[in-house]
């Protein structure tokens, strides 16, 4: 894949595209930002706290109508996830791109926001395809755009992957109005499985990880009391009988 022809094909069918406004290229910009940081997988996974935040969306409606609105639109496929610690997975579309090599034609304005939504997670480095492909590595562009930088993010990049031990969890979650009960699950969970996703990936970034984890606590917690409010309310106090002879007398 390659980053600049990906963002030109993009941004050349947002221009005549009418249906779509700024809310749905901010979010199908930080989905692209995420999609890189996977080295361009055909299928990915994104958390919609996340994304909510980098696309600057507030609103949790306004975010489901928009990525609703892009996958009808053909720009990306959306499947939601039904598992409280696993986020959805977003398969991008490929727009309007091809594989022939670069002639060698330079644009500053992609090339700068290219340097602006580049990921700085985790890097891609020394993967070099000299005919078609992307060169990756800076020091050996041949053919491609030297786009991810990874010398000044490597140690950033490193200490978010595990924790610094529990305790640095417990303050993570009670930094984010959490119980540190539920921060010594989380620790407890990902420590017994060696830091790896339910899909056997090593963790790269646990803060996000875990507000991930506090977003389904949440949401399970709140299913579970209009349950218990629901059965309490149904409860016959009075425990009278619903089978009433009316042949017996007062």
């Amino acid at each position: 894949m390659n980053y600049i022809k990906l963002l030109n094909a993009a941004f050349s069918t947002f221009f005549f595209d009418d249906r779509l406004n700024p809310t749905h290229i901010s979010l199908y910009m930080a989905l692209f930002q995420e999609w890189n940081s996977s080295r361009f997988a055909d299928g990915f996974f994104v958390n919609r706290r996340e994304l909510m935040r980098v696309a600057k969306i507030g609103s949790k409606s306004t975010y489901h109508r928009c990525i609703t609105d892009l996958d009808s639109w053909n720009y990306l496929s959306y499947f939601p996830s039904n598992n409280p610690y696993k986020g959805s997975k977003i398969k991008m579309a490929i727009i309007g791109t091809t594989d022939e090599p670069d002639t060698g034609d330079y644009d500053p304005i992609l090339e700068q926001v290219a340097e602006q939504y580049h990921p700085v997670r985790e890097p891609v480095m020394y993967q070099h395809h000299p005919v078609n492909g992307q060169a990756v590595d800076p020091h050996r562009p041949v053919s491609g755009q030297a786009l991810v930088p990874y010398i000044n993010n490597t140690k950033q990049i490193n200490s978010n992957k595990q924790p610094k031990g529990r305790q640095a969890v417990l303050i993570f979650f009670e930094e984010k109005g959490f119980d540190a009960d539920e921060g010594k699950k989380f620790f407890k969970h990902y420590q017994a499985n060696d830091w790896k996703t339910s899909d056997g990936n090593q963790v790269r970034d646990w803060q996000a990880l875990a507000i991930h984890w506090m977003e389904r606590t949440e949401l399970f917690n709140k299913e579970h009391k209009e349950i218990k409010k629901e059965a309490s309310h149904n409860r016959d106090n009075l425990q009278t009988t619903k089978l009433k002879d009316y042949g017996q007398p007062l």
